[in-house]
C-alpha cells in the first residue's frame, strides 16, 4: 500500500505570499523575477503563546504626549521640506533613485550640515572606502569633526560601529550591499534586504536614532528588494533627475510625519550639491518674445513655478510629418494639435513640429496644453506672446478651456513672478483663448497673417 504523502509548501514568494511546491525563477501570482524563496519548514509542533506582561500600560491617545519627538533640522533645507519640517528621532527614512543621479552627494551634504550644528552624524558607506568618501567630501567642502566615517558590509559590524560611535544620525550606503549572518543568500537578496532592514529599524526606534537607508532601483525605476522594505520604513523618499541635466528633485512618496506632496529642488555642480529655493528662473529663457513660445505655471508638490513651452513648426512635404516632444507628454501633443486644426483652424497636418520646455523640466499634467496650444498656434501664425503673459488650462477635445488644480495658487504665483495675465479656463474655448493671448499688451507680428 502506497503511503500517503502530505503537500507542504516548501517556498514562498516575499512579495505577494504565493507558495509552490518547488522552486520557480518567477512567482506566478504577482510575475515577479527572484523572489520565490525556501520557506522554513514547520516541525507539526503546535507553538503555544504565553501571556506577558507588558512593558508599559496601554493609554488614551489624548494622554500621550507628542513632545517627546521634536524634529530636528538636517540643515539642508530643501530636503526638510520634503520630510515635513525636519528629521523626527527614531525615523527610518529611505532615500532611492537612478544609479548616478547624485543620493551619496545629497546625503553627505545632509551628514555634514548636521555635524556642523553639533550632532554626531556616522555615515556608513558599503560601497565606498572611506578614503573614496574623503576625497569627494573634499570636493563638497563637507569635511568636519563630528561626521565618522566606516566602509561595513556586515550587519553585525555596522551595529559595533553604532554602539561604539554613540552617534545621533546614521546613514547606510546602501541597506542591499549590507548581509546578515542570520540570514541566508547573498547581499541584496530579498531575505537579507529585509533582515538588515528589519535589524537597523528596530535599532532606530529602540535608541530614538533616525537613520537614512540608500536603496537601490531596478531597470523599471522600482526600488529594488521586497515590498516590505517600503511599509517597514517610515518615510521613503524619491531622488529624480535627468543625467544630462543639473536639475534634481526630491518627492516624498510616502511620509508618516508630514505631506507626500512636497517636492525639494536641487542642482548639481561641480562642488557637489545646491538648494534651489525659488527656482522660478531656471525653466525660462532670456531675450525679447520670439514666436512659438509660452509660459505655463507648473505644479511640483505644493510648489508652483513657470515653465517656458516652445515650439518650432516647419512646412514638409513628407507623408507623415514629424512630431518631436522633449519634456511634455507626446500624446497629449497630438492631441493638442488636432484640437488646434479641428476646432481653431491652426493647419498642423503639413507641417514637422517640435515641442520642448526650457531648462530639461517635465510637464506632463494637463495643465500644459492649453501652453503648448498657444505655442504651436504662435509658431505657425508667426506671432509671438509677450513676457508678461501665461497660459494654463487643459483642453478637451470639443475645444474648451477646462480648468486645472490649485489654480488660484498658479494664479497668485504668476502675479507674485510679474505676470499680469494667465490665460485660463475663464476663457471658455480655444479660439477664444488663443485671440485673448493675441490682444494682450502689444504683441510683435512679424507679419500679416490670417485671422481665426
Amino acid at each position: 500500500m502506497a503511503s500517503k504523502r502530505t503537500a507542504t509548501a516548501a517556498y514562498k514568494c516575499t512579495e505577494c505570499g504565493w507558495t509552490a511546491a518547488k522552486w520557480v525563477g518567477r512567482c506566478a501570482e504577482c510575475q515577479q523575477w527572484g523572489t520565490v524563496v525556501e520557506a522554513a519548514e514547520q516541525t507539526g509542533i503546535a507553538r503555544r503563546l504565553d501571556p506577558m506582561i507588558p512593558t508599559s500600560a496601554a493609554r488614551p491617545i489624548t494622554q500621550v504626549d507628542a513632545t517627546d519627538a521634536p524634529r530636528r533640522p538636517s540643515g539642508v533645507g530643501e530636503f526638510d521640506r520634503v520630510l515635513g519640517g525636519g528629521i523626527v528621532p527614531g525615523a527610518a527614512i529611505l532615500l532611492s533613485g537612478e544609479p548616478g543621479v547624485g543620493k551619496s552627494t545629497l546625503l553627505l551634504e545632509v551628514a555634514a550640515r548636521a555635524a556642523a550644528e553639533g550632532r554626531r552624524v556616522l555615515y556608513i558607506s558599503a560601497e565606498e572606502s572611506p578614503a573614496q568618501v574623503r576625497m569627494r567630501a573634499e570636493r563638497t567642502d563637507a569635511l568636519h569633526d563630528e561626521l565618522y566615517l566606516a566602509s561595513e558590509t556586515d550587519l553585525a559590524t555596522v551595529l559595533g560601529q553604532i554602539d561604539a560611535v554613540q552617534p545621533q544620525l546614521v546613514i547606510v550606503d546602501s541597506v542591499q550591499t549590507v548581509s546578515s549572518s542570520l540570514s541566508d543568500g547573498a547581499a541584496g537578496m530579498p531575505g537579507q534586504v529585509r533582515e538588515v532592514a528589519s535589524t537597523l529599524i528596530r535599532v532606530a526606534k529602540d535608541r530614538g536614532l533616525p537613520i537614512i537607508l540608500v536603496g537601490h532601483v531596478t531597470k523599471d525605476g522600482q526600488i529594488a528588494g521586497p515590498r516590505l522594505l517600503e511599509h517597514l520604513v517610515d518615510v521613503v523618499c524619491q531622488f529624480e533627475g535627468d543625467r544630462q541635466t543639473a536639475l534634481r528633485f526630491v518627492r516624498a512618496l510616502k511620509n508618516r510625519f508630514g505631506p507626500t506632496d512636497e517636492v525639494g529642488c536641487f542642482e548639481m555642480t561641480g562642488d557637489g550639491i545646491r538648494e534651489v529655493p525659488d527656482p522660478s528662473g531656471l525653466f525660462l529663457s532670456h531675450g525679447s518674445p520670439e514666436p512659438g513660445t509660452c509660459v505655463a505655471i507648473a505644479l511640483e508638490g505644493r510648489r508652483a513655478m513657470p515653465v517656458e513651452v516652445q515650439a518650432l513648426t516647419i512646412p514638409t512635404s513628407a507623408p507623415n510629418p514629424r512630431r518631436v516632444v522633449h519634456g511634455v507628454d507626446s500624446s497629449r501633443v497630438a492631441m493638442v494639435l488636432a484640437v488646434l486644426e479641428r476646432r481653431a483652424g491652426v493647419k498642423t497636418s503639413d507641417l514637422d513640429v517640435y515641442v520642448s520646455t526650457v531648462g530639461g523640466v517635465r510637464f506632463t499634467e494637463p495643465a500644459a496644453d492649453l501652453a503648448i496650444a498657444v505655442a504651436v498656434a504662435g509658431s505657425v501664425l508667426h506671432w509671438a506672446t509677450p513676457r508678461q503673459v501665461a497660459a494654463v488650462g487643459e483642453l478637451s477635445l470639443a475645444g474648451e478651456v477646462r480648468p486645472v488644480s490649485a489654480a488660484s495658487q498658479r494664479r497668485s504665483e504668476a502675479a507674485r513672478l510679474g505676470y499680469d495675465r494667465v490665460i485660463d479656463d475663464r476663457s471658455g474655448k480655444l479660439r477664444a483663448a488663443l485671440e485673448d493671448v493675441r490682444a494682450q499688451g502689444k504683441l510683435h507680428l512679424l507679419e500679416d497673417v490670417p485671422q481665426f
